[in-house]
């Protein structure tokens, strides 16, 4: 009988690299659950640099309703606890090796998981910012100035962005790619102009786009190899009485001097179903009345998820 148990291996004595490998299989509420508490070996395995490369919160979204004062949202506290709990759990295993941070753009973060997160991801790479209206001007500038390394950032526009831009071109000397869900106006465009001449991949899809902005964007991006303006609603201002109007195609002047890129990918079709919803939703796509998990493509294959 003695001989039968000694013969019988535990969980426990299993190699390192299989429990890594199981433990790959696993999502990340699975992964934050207390499995970790097993014994020693599953938590050397849980902290293993493999299981961390991502810390994808893509699939978290918080309860809130909207109100008509800042911040417009009302989170209810049990979204707040399960975010920090898992925000906790997850930076403790990872132990600073997350390269890239994935957060749903219905997950309303506060400023202090926000700057909680930055000091524990200082290796972060990749950033996929959920909506801004908890975050601060204080809290983006801390977290930014904490992730030295950062190369890429997916972002929800915003009303005044030439402060974001600053402190990503003073910090992150690598950076190179942008993604904005939002429009893209000739101040956006001005602010990009201005602080990030070096950018090589914009992606400015399903959006609404100025004409002046596209331009200025073109002539002022030297380092620019790809853009992204499909599905967009493509604006022209004419003279005074400023009135605006949509473009149907891309004139030959643009395609000029899109000729240079890399890669330029346009789609601006009357059939295409993305084009139909980013003009119904007025060029800012209510990604909630679709399918789940739609707001992650890019034509741009670094910036797809």
């Amino acid at each position: 009988m003695e001989d039968s148990y000694s013969s019988v291996r535990r969980w426990e004595d299993l190699d390192i690299d299989i429990l890594v490998k199981i433990f790959q299989l696993l999502d990340i509420f699975q992964l934050t659950s207390g499995i970790a508490h097993v014994c020693s070996a599953w938590r050397m395995a849980c902290c293993d640099p493999l299981l961390w490369k991502t810390l994808d919160l893509s699939m978290l979204k918080s309860n809130f309703i909207k109100i008509p004062l800042e911040p417009f949202v009302y989170v209810d506290g049990r979204s707040d606890t399960t975010l920090t709990r898992l925000l906790k759990i997850s930076l403790s295993l990872s132990r600073g090796n997350i390269r890239t941070l994935i957060f749903h753009f219905n997950l309303y973060i506060s400023d202090d998981q926000l700057t909680y997160t930055a000091e524990r991801c200082p290796k972060l790479r990749r950033l996929v910012l959920p909506a801004w209206n908890r975050i601060k001007k204080t809290g983006m500038c801390k977290a930014i100035r904490g992730w030295k390394d950062l190369e890429s950032l997916t972002m929800p526009s915003i009303a005044h962005p030439s402060y974001l831009l600053e402190e990503i071109a003073t910090n992150c000397q690598n950076f190179s790619e942008l993604k904005i869900m939002g429009p893209c106006d000739i101040n956006f465009a001005s602010s990009l102009a201005m602080f990030l001449p070096k950018l090589r991949v914009l992606s400015l899809r399903c959006s609404t786009l100025y004409k002046d902005a596209l331009i200025l964007i073109l002539d002022n991006l030297p380092n620019l190899e790809v853009l992204n303006i499909s599905h967009c609603i493509l604006m022209e201002t004419l003279p005074p009485p400023q009135y605006k109007r949509m473009v149907r195609e891309i004139d030959q002047c643009i395609r000029q001097k899109a000729s240079r890129l890399r890669e330029f990918f346009v789609c601006m079709q009357d059939s295409c179903i993305m084009c139909q919803r980013t003009r119904t939703d007025e060029g800012l796509v209510r990604w909630y009345k679709y399918e789940e998990g739609l707001w992650k493509t890019d034509e741009i294959r670094s910036l797809s998820l």
